[in-house]
């Protein structure tokens, strides 16, 4: 069973006034075959979380550890991440002018598997992961994210997880911008991954919505950079129901 940990992480931004703290003090184990959910309002630091654990070099790491069957992520680079089973499905991916998709799909899978995949086998791979998202397969031809609607964009990542299977994926509020046709896509696409029995997930949403088709085993509510709360897949609809207010005023008063 692999285990994603993280243990009392804070972690702080630049800002023109100095450091500024985001994360003060998260604590999470994610095992295999575990889905995780983390809500909470704008702000929160849901997505520093995300980018923390990835290696954004935006993000200082103050104190704290995120380990992956305990060796030190925060010692590797982005790729070693990578390589090591750690996927991230960003909230806004990024365009990459000149860079077809074909090249940057077959490239990210070199990379990981430590040599490139068959030409006959990785072309109906890509076209069966594309197809299975409905996205045509001449998108292979096709800048990264260069023009795409919000809704390819997060199938395209969608496409990346099933192609790249990583042994933990980070979706950073893939659902957002979604109508609900591309939401049940891109949830199928999930459950697939997770299907597997073997994989982990942490799922980072502000809504319920996506919670419908991507069933969570924990929910962990996230106000002023911590964990306020955690609990099973009822404390999701108690949140659809009261809102985060209760905890933000918690928090205030801390």
């Amino acid at each position: 069973m692999a285990t994603l940990e993280i243990k009392d992480l804070h972690v702080s931004v630049e800002t023109e006034a100095g450091p500024k703290p985001i994360l003060n003090g998260v604590d999470l184990t994610i095992r295999s075959g575990e889905t995780h959910a983390i809500m909470g309002p704008n702000g929160s630091g849901k997505s520093t979380l995300a980018y923390s654990i990835a290696g954004h070099p935006k993000y200082q790491i103050t104190s704290g550890s995120v380990t992956l069957d305990g060796e030190d992520l925060l010692g590797m680079t982005v790729d070693e991440r990578a390589r090591a089973g750690l996927f991230l499905a960003m909230q806004y991916p990024v365009e990459v002018p000149g860079v077809s998709v074909a090249n940057f799909l077959r490239t990210a899978k070199t990379a990981i598997d430590g040599e490139a995949p068959k030409i006959r086998t990785w072309v109906k791979d890509v076209t069966t992961a594309l197809d299975k998202v409905q996205l045509d397969s001449s998108f292979v031809q096709r800048s990264v994210n260069e023009g795409f609607s919000g809704g390819e964009k997060k199938r395209h990542e969608i496409a990346q997880l099933e192609l790249l299977n990583p042994k933990f994926a980070v979706l950073d509020e893939t659902d957002s911008g979604l109508d609900i046709d591309a939401l049940r896509v891109v949830s199928d696409g999930v459950n697939r991954f997770t299907g597997q029995g073997d994989r982990g997930l942490l799922l980072i949403t502000h809504y319920t919505r996506i919670l419908r088709y991507i069933k969570p085993d924990f929910v962990h509510v996230f106000v002023k950079g911590r964990v306020a709360e955690q609990g099973g897949p009822e404390l999701a609809e108690r949140l659809e129901a009261e809102g985060y207010d209760r905890y933000v005023r918690e928090a205030a008063g801390a």
